[in-house]
């Protein structure tokens, strides 16, 4: 199975189907698919020609779910960039994935992106623009074509499928915390695996209607279309959580039944009115990208007491690791679970060891989820991704590093590079930053280790907590009655927002 069957294959059952919204536009099955194979033949005019990489500049929009499964149909590899990616950073991801075609928004377009990148990346033979607007034009540049979502009279079949699931389906560039992008590589294969494990733990069906705001460029907002298109469901596409009143409005308008989101929505949602908006028709609530706070877990579970909500873990290279079925949620708020179906995880220590319960150690993960790689990055590749238990697999090293409890759930530890070294102890940012989202009023907290020559790392606070009337003595007390000493903050300081990635991590490396 390929990825653009997904597409296909419910256009065929449910082609009337509303498939899509997006503001006020809405696309059936139908729709869409003749629209991607539309696309696919304009693509292939251009030269793409099977494994040829195909750039996506765009904010989530039909437009862009069209170029995902075009580029797919056109026998390429997509690689959705973040919309708020600049100028710089975009040509050299397109420079990088040496792309044969760019296709950009009509705004994009206007700003000279598309011309930027024509004369900057070598490989590229063309632009496409995208816009909901006017019929096709070959006005402007002449590699630029214009492709306009609108009906046109008769069908358009889809082209040929040179493909099998082990050619790559898309290029995930991920900087994570570090800032140093890397795209991964996925294959068909490894995307339907994963669209099919979700759709398994979520119970995912065609008459669900998920709302998605989170960027099509990443892990976790790419997942959320796939497994919608799986199963025949409605996708609802914002551009982002940044007005929370007009996405819960439209949640309840479209009657949401399930909704992702990372830690930075989560702070933003348990501090709204909720019972403005009648959310009686959602099911569930996700959160990945990062751990979500265990005060906010309780709170969100407070405010939503009907409503299944699932913690995850994950991270590009695999996808998803795991979740904790939201029966367990309320004995183990600190948990992000076991294995997504279909996988398997343990834990290691440096020396290969692998570990038990309460052994803090290196996740290591094995499945059809774990992605073939770096894209031209093999020593890197190398590292993350090793030999595994059979000739020929490999399993990868998460870098992220856990422990187990006595019944095999699995506990967040810290980032192996963001362990501090304090006093001679190892310290993890995340135990500190439980206690701290414990005052009343704090939205986000980070921690981090400073250079002392005394202690080899002093541990400083950063803290976003609005109108919530805290000082620096006040958390450090707080902090000494439920921490060991060498685990107290000598620093805390106070700031309107942290600098975080797309996904919704924390930059640690900014604030150092």
């Amino acid at each position: 199975m390929l990825v653009q069957d997904l597409l296909e294959n419910s256009a065929g059952r449910l082609p009337d189907k509303i498939a899509l919204v997006s503001g006020d536009r809405r696309y059936t099955y139908a729709q869409l698919e003749l629209q991607a194979n539309r696309l696919a033949h304009m693509l292939r005019e251009r030269g793409v020609q099977r494994g040829d990489r195909v750039a996506i500049y765009s904010n989530n929009s039909p437009e862009a779910v069209v170029a995902i499964f075009a580029v797919l149909k056109a026998g390429g590899v997509f690689v959705v960039v973040n919309r708020g990616t600049k100028a710089d950073k975009l040509i050299a991801i397109v420079n990088n994935c040496q792309a044969a075609v760019a296709i950009v928004d009509k705004r994009a377009h206007a700003q000279g992106i598309g011309e930027q990148l024509l004369a900057e990346v070598r490989s590229l033979r063309g632009i496409v623009v995208c816009s909901d607007g006017a019929a096709n034009s070959t006005n402007g540049h002449p590699r630029t074509r214009y492709f306009a979502l609108a009906e046109t009279n008769g069908w358009i079949g889809s082209p040929r499928e040179p493909n099998i699931d082990l050619d790559l389906a898309c290029l995930i560039y991920t900087s994570g915390t570090t800032g140093e992008s890397k795209g991964v590589m996925c294959d068909h294969s490894n995307v339907i695996f994963v669209t099919n494990s979700i759709v398994e733990y979520l119970k995912n069906r065609e008459r669900d209607i998920i709302m998605n705001v989170l960027p099509l460029a990443f892990s976790y907002g790419l997942y959320q279309l796939m497994a919608a298109f799986a199963v025949g469901a409605t996708l609802v596409l914002e551009e982002s959580f940044a007005f929370p009143d007009l996405v819960l409005e439209r949640m309840a308008q479209e009657r949401v039944t399930g909704f992702a989101g990372v830690p930075t929505i989560y702070s933003m949602l348990i501090t709204l009115e909720l019972e403005k908006y009648e959310l009686s028709s959602l099911r569930y609530l996700t959160n990945a990208a990062a751990g979500l706070p265990v005060e906010h877990v309780k709170r969100v579970q407070q405010l939503f007491p009907k409503v299944e909500l699932y913690l995850m873990h994950g991270l590009t290279e695999v996808a998803r690791t795991m979740y904790l079925p939201p029966g367990q949620v309320a004995s183990r708020p600190a948990s992000s679970g076991k294995a997504i179906p279909g996988t398997e995880l343990w834990i290691e220590d440096e020396s290969g060891r692998r570990l038990g319960p309460g052994e803090v150690g290196e996740l290591v993960v094995r499945g059809r989820n774990v992605m073939r790689g770096y894209w031209q990055a093999p020593e890197m590749t190398g590292k993350r991704f090793r030999t595994g238990p059979l000739p020929g697999e490999r399993v990868c090293y998460s870098g992220d590093l856990f422990k187990t409890d006595e019944e095999g759930y699995y506990y967040f530890v810290s980032r192996k590079d963001d362990i501090i070294k304090c006093r001679g102890e190892k310290v993890a940012p995340r135990e500190v930053e439980q206690v701290i989202y414990e005052m009343q009023g704090v939205q986000d907290a980070a921690v981090i280790g400073m250079p002392d020559p005394l202690m080899g790392q002093a541990i400083k606070a950063f803290i976003v907590a609005p109108g919530a009337g805290l000082t620096e003595s006040l958390v450090i007390s707080h902090c000494k009655a439920h921490l060991e000493d060498f685990m107290v903050p000598r620093k805390v300081e106070f700031r309107n927002e942290l600098p975080k990635t797309g996904s919704g991590k924390i930059r640690r490396m900014d604030l150092r």
